[in-house]
C-alpha cells in the first residue's frame, strides 16, 4: 500500500478525540499509538491489545509521523 493510501486511514474530527488526528474515525489518536510504538510494545501486541485495529492502521501512523517530520523550519521555544 502506497503512503497517500495509508495516511487516508488517518483522519480528523472535532468529535473525536477534540480533533486529533486517529486511526479511521475510531478513538486511537495517532499520538497514541506512536507513544506506544516508541516503547517496549510490539505491533504485535498492539493488534492483540486492540483487535479493532489492522496493520495497515499501523503502518499508517508510521507514514504519517514521517510526513510530520518533514518540516521545513525548526523555531527554538522560548524557556518556561
Amino acid at each position: 500500500m502506497l503512503a497517500e493510501d495509508l495516511l487516508k486511514r488517518i483522519t480528523t474530527s472535532p468529535e473525536i478525540c477534540h480533533g486529533k488526528p486517529c486511526i479511521r474515525g475510531l478513538r486511537y489518536p495517532v499520538e497514541f499509538l506512536l507513544e506506544l510504538l516508541s516503547g517496549e510494545t510490539s505491533e504485535a501486541d498492539i493488534l492483540v491489545d486492540y483487535p479493532d485495529l489492522e496493520a495497515e492502521d499501523l503502518r499508517a501512523v508510521h507514514a504519517y509521523a514521517a510526513r510530520l517530520s518533514r518540516i521545513k523550519r525548526f523555531e527554538s521555544l522560548p524557556a518556561a
